[in-house]
């Protein structure tokens, strides 16, 4: 067990070091070089009148950003003797799992490849490479064939997967109270229950202000929502991501959801951060990868005949596109169950400077960013905080896992005679909500309610709410749901989720339900 004190000092030094390397570090050295030429700043006290300048100046507001970014990242620092892939999963047989699951998903496009007789990897001749930088901006108009590409793994595929985790030590013993779990998870991790809940998500209570409640008994909505708004201008001015994430648990106003948002993922769009934008773009247009053409499917089968996302075709794959060669986005595998797979440009195999690495959804967040670098940035940092979590098989608190884990426990101590229903039947309901939860709602609710959901995950800097919403959907549809006598009649109660309000059901759920 590491001591608070020996955790506290590896944090800061972690911190200290990752921060050393940044663009922050360099513009507060040349910051406090500049200041050495004002007359206030004198050589007898220069340590505390530098320390003076950067506050008044902002600059400490943004290192306690970037500090702030770092602590709602990173893990907690393992003991010293601990090995390397405990920071990554703890647990041995889910790194197993994930491993297992990686090499399946290789071997699904190496086979691929193969059939098609395409590389993984290859640099675009110089035609193509002018044609693609010509309709950049228009590539939605382009209509490849794609009808030889399969989609490498279904969600239903990874439910699989999951169903069939377990723990060795516990396999040829008796746990009387986890075989309870009458669930398709069927691994013991630790999940909340409802009183631990209410705790956390406080905010959440039915005697507090919410954007997205339409009749609170407290207060009129218009006060509490242009009382809302005048303090969300406040924390903005203030530049503070801390206070920003406290916020947004409340929900955002929709004018400043995406100044909010950009602040607590300590987004500023610098000028350096666009030009790494274009250098990814223009990696995209000189290589060509087959994970590019799964791209485009899936962009064409899902986005493209959505009502709300289909106008942002081209921003989706010039994001996605880009992503897909982005090896900053490698840093979240220090801390990932995952590992990234890798592939090399044709003719240059096994030389490191040729290697290409293979790294959810970004729809929603057109809405919010129409400049495509802080689109791109958005996108990215939600992805290596949260949405990479719902794809890996981690042990993780906010992971696919145990979000399913904590579904079907809700359901089964909150809402027992639905759950023994609609399992009699053969209609798990961990099938149907499995979908949701793995694309974190997008596609499943109208915009405007998935927004108002994502405030509370970067509020509470936590993935568990989708369980909770999953659950609180159920309770909702229970009635209807205990007159089905089969999972397809299951599935047609709970197919069109976009007239559900999100805060209603989740407040009703969490502080209306007897504990």
């Amino acid at each position: 067990m590491l001591d608070p004190d020996s955790g506290l000092s590896l944090t800061i030094a972690r911190i200290v070091q990752r921060l050393k390397g940044s663009s922050l570090h360099s513009q507060l050295e040349r910051q406090a070089r500049v200041s050495l030429h004002k007359p206030e700043i004198k050589l007898e006290s220069l340590k505390e009148d530098i320390k003076d300048f950067l506050k008044t100046s902002g600059w400490e507001k943004k290192l306690q950003n970037a500090v702030y970014s770092e602590l709602n990242v990173f893990p907690s620092p393992c003991h010293p003797a601990a090995p390397p892939e405990h920071m990554k999963e703890p647990l041995a047989y889910m790194r197993k799992a994930q491993g297992s699951w990686e090499k399946r998903i290789l071997k699904s496009l190496n086979s691929m490849c193969t059939e098609l007789s395409i590389p993984l990897a290859q640099k675009r001749p110089v035609s193509e490479q002018k044609e693609l930088l010509n309709k950049w901006n228009e590539m939605g108009t382009d209509e490849p064939d794609l009808s030889l590409f399969r989609p490498v793994y279904a969600p239903k595929d990874f439910l699989e997967v999951l169903m069939n985790l377990r723990n060795p030590n516990y396999e040829n013993g008796e746990q009387p109270s986890f075989r309870s779990h009458l669930g398709l998870i069927q691994v013991p991790l630790k999940v909340k229950d409802i009183p631990e809940l209410k705790e956390d998500f406080g905010e959440l209570g039915l005697n507090i202000g919410q954007l997205g409640i339409d009749d609170s008994a407290q207060v009129p909505p218009e006060f509490f929502e242009n009382e809302h708004v005048r303090v969300g201008q406040k924390v903005l001015a203030e530049q503070d991501s801390a206070a920003a994430q406290q916020y947004v648990r409340q929900g955002c106003p929709t004018a400043l959801r995406a100044d909010l948002w950009a602040l607590i993922l300590n987004i500023s769009n610098q000028p350096e951060d666009i030009l790494y934008y274009e250098q990814l773009k223009s990696n995209v247009i000189q290589h060509d990868l087959l994970v590019d053409s799964l791209i485009y499917k899936d962009v064409k089968l899902t986005a493209s005949n959505d009502d709300y996302y289909f106008v942002f075709e081209d921003y989706l794959y010039q994001v996605l596109l880009c992503f897909s060669r982005d090896t900053s986005v490698l840093e979240h595998f220090t801390y990932s169950s995952a590992t990234p797979p890798k592939s090399y440009i044709r003719g240059k195999l096994g030389m490191e400077e040729y290697a290409v690495f293979y790294p959810p959804n970004v729809a929603p967040l057109c809405f919010l960013y129409h400049e495509p670098s802080k689109l791109y940035q958005i996108f990215r940092e939600m992805y290596v905080r949260f949405f990479f979590r719902l794809h890996s098989i981690s042990s993780h608190p906010s992971g696919i896992v145990s979000l399913c884990l904590l579904f079907e426990t809700l359901l089964q101590t909150h809402l027992p005679q639905l759950f023994y229903h609609l399992r009699e039947i053969g209609a798990q309901p961990l099938r149907i909500s499995f979908k949701w939860m793995v694309r974190a709602f997008s596609g499943y609710l109208a915009t405007d309610q998935l927004l108002l959901l994502w405030d509370r995950i970067l509020g509470y800097n936590s993935l568990e709410i989708l369980a909770v919403l999953a659950a609180a959907v159920f309770a909702f549809r229970a009635v209807n749901l205990m007159e089905v006598t089969s999972l397809a009649a299951a599935e047609a109660v709970l197919a069109d989720l976009s007239t559900l309000k999100v805060m209603p059901l989740l407040q009703i759920f969490l502080f209306a339900t007897v504990t």
